[in-house]
């Protein structure tokens, strides 16, 4: 499944609607990044203490689970520390499929934040190094988003990069679909490794 390349927006007079809407995004992610650190919040989101606040929401649990998860991701809480604490939580089968969804909802949380917040500038970029990098995710987005959550599992870094690209939302979500089903499994069977 390939989305057709889209052509690169048309010039924007100065390019100030482009730089004001990425100046947004930065100001919003370092805002995010230091509510966290002044509510302490990214303290709070380590595998013991999200598995016991799922524990004491009783059937609540998987959606606040979901919900920190999002979150987490907008702060820039690694991924590994939601799907240990599912699997804590739920054990490995259960842990690792309630740990896939919440990062599904994640990705598409901070995709949405990201795109509507700074747009897809990244795809009117005309240096030639940038363009050929990007091409890749143009031509074939489901297959390149694939192999870079193979490589890159779930850094933040890489939502935004590809929220500010021209990829589409269908590619992105399909691709990541696919993309993390083995990292997820992976850190499932390792978690006991990484907690010790």
């Amino acid at each position: 499944m390939q989305d057709p390349p889209l052509a690169p927006e048309g010039p924007q007079p100065g390019g100030r609607p482009r730089w004001l809407r990425l100046s947004l995004l930065v100001l919003l992610t370092a805002g995010l990044l230091g509510l966290s650190k002044v509510t302490g919040l990214g303290a709070h989101l380590r595998p013991e203490e999200i598995h016991a606040r799922m524990a004491a929401a009783g059937w609540w649990g998987p959606l606040l689970y979901i919900v920190a998860f999002a979150v987490g991701e907008l702060v820039h809480v690694p991924g590994w520390v939601f799907v240990a604490a599912a699997v804590v939580a739920y054990g490995r089968a259960t842990g690792a499929a309630l740990a896939l969804a919440g990062a599904l909802v994640s990705i598409s949380v901070t995709f949405a934040v990201v795109r509507g917040v700074g747009g897809k500038p990244l795809g009117a970029i005309r240096w030639r190094w940038v363009a050929r990098m990007l091409a890749h995710l143009d031509e074939h987005p489901v297959r390149t988003i694939i192999l870079l959550r193979l490589v890159l599992w779930l850094t933040p870094q890489l939502n935004y990069v590809l929220a500010l690209s021209h990829v589409r939302y269908r590619s992105y979500l399909v691709g990541s679909a696919v993309g993390l089903v083995a990292p997820v499994i992976i850190l499932s069977l390792l978690v006991d490794h990484f907690l010790r």
